[in-house]
């Protein structure tokens, strides 16, 4: 064979492999997604080891069902058993602490389970999305269901109450000694979703109070029960719309908008509304994906990963509105730096804030930003 034989056949193989092994990944995910729907983690997490008639009681679910879906969770190391050679319905399963913390503790920073909703979520929408890749249109956000909002809810959240008071705000001094200061400074959150950063910040900084606003009614619901249950609904209040409210101009010390700017469609004209809301000296505080600067291919796990939810879900939702910058999920520090430049800030700092996934910015009409200390340089 010759050396472009080699390279041929190596390459060929490569790709069967990573597809076939993708497709596994996949089913596995899929697997957890189930166990976390029907409670199954939690139950496991409840009883103790089971046999699969004892989970199948207490979950409520068929013991036919249990039975396969318990050895297919130990086939994929997810759940562990006491003694593969016994009979079936006589072997044990049971569900590691570590594996636990990961699939059930909704505010340890390792609780990722909620990545299998965005799965199930697109799933969801499939017919859909090949529509709109032959049509140029959209896919409303409203499609994906219940599932990718409890994936933006419950992936976000550990984040919020982990590190936005401890670690994020504390590395812009100015910011965070005026939210702690007198008069009570005022907050507005942008895409606030389901309510998380605006609630975390209230109980971190509780002489503030926190404006948040969403497009999505399902998501202001959300945050509203949220802001109650946490026991800041008196500081917190959650509105449907844009925040572009005459009323609210020159309002604010800070503006906050966290994983979001890549999915709106006038970015533009949201940060000039931004802009517009803040009191002298105020600033923004943008938290988006932590992509490469520039493209390169291949691309490393990072990008790989928002160019998935860019071609499957952020690039098609943001697509129904028109006129739409359809930016995808993939946002390069040039271009967030060209959308501030365009809506009058003139101070854009990429702040030293350590995320794998979220790089944060300032944006400031000038050097003086909240307490008149300089910021960083870029």
């Amino acid at each position: 064979m010759t050396t472009t034989d080699i390279r041929f056949s190596r390459q060929r193989e490569a790709l069967a492999n990573r597809l076939v092994a993708g497709l596994s990944a996949s089913m596995d995910t899929l697997g957890v997604w189930l166990g976390l729907r029907l409670g199954l983690y939690a139950a496991l997490a409840r009883i103790g080891a089971a046999t699969a008639d004892e989970l199948a009681a207490t979950a409520g679910i068929d013991a036919r069902y249990a039975g396969e879906w318990l050895e297919q969770q130990a086939v994929a190391g997810v759940l562990i058993t006491d003694d593969a050679g016994r009979a079936a319905d006589e072997r044990r399963y049971d569900l590691p602490a570590a594996h636990g913390e990961v699939l059930l503790d909704e505010v340890s920073p390792y609780f990722v389970a909620p990545a299998t909703y965005a799965l199930a979520g697109i799933a969801r929408v499939l017919p859909e999305l090949l529509a709109a890749y032959r049509s140029g249109a959209g896919v409303p956000f409203a499609a994906y269901g219940e599932e990718i909002r409890d994936h933006i809810e419950q992936l976000n959240r550990p984040m919020f109450v982990n590190d936005l008071a401890t670690s994020w705000l504390p590395a812009i001094p100015e910011l965070h000694d005026r939210l702690q200061a007198d008069p009570p400074a005022r907050v507005a959150e942008m895409a606030c979703g389901a309510g998380w950063a605006s609630i975390t910040l209230a109980t971190a900084y509780p002489k503030i109070r926190v404006d948040g606003f969403d497009l999505d009614p399902a998501f202001v619901e959300r945050a509203t029960r949220n802001a109650a249950a946490a026991g800041v609904g008196d500081r917190v209040s959650f509105t449907v719309g844009h925040a572009a409210d005459p009323k609210l101009v020159g309002e604010y010390q800070a503006v906050m908008v966290f994983e979001a700017m890549h999915d709106i469609a006038r970015p533009v004209e949201a940060l000039m509304a931004a802009r517009a809301l803040l009191a002298d000296g105020g600033c923004v505080i943008i938290g988006d994906e932590r992509v490469a600067d520039v493209f390169t291919a291949p691309g490393d796990e990072v990008e790989r990963l928002m160019y998935g939810f860019s071609i499957l879900h952020c690039l098609p939702a943001s697509r129904t509105e028109s006129p739409s910058a359809a930016t995808g999920t993939v946002l390069r520090r040039s271009t967030l730096s060209n959308w501030a430049n365009q809506a009058g800030f003139g101070q854009v700092d990429v702040l030293p804030i350590e995320n794998e996934m979220w790089r944060f910015y300032r944006l400031a009409t000038s050097s003086r930003c909240v307490a008149g200390r300089t910021p960083s340089t870029r």
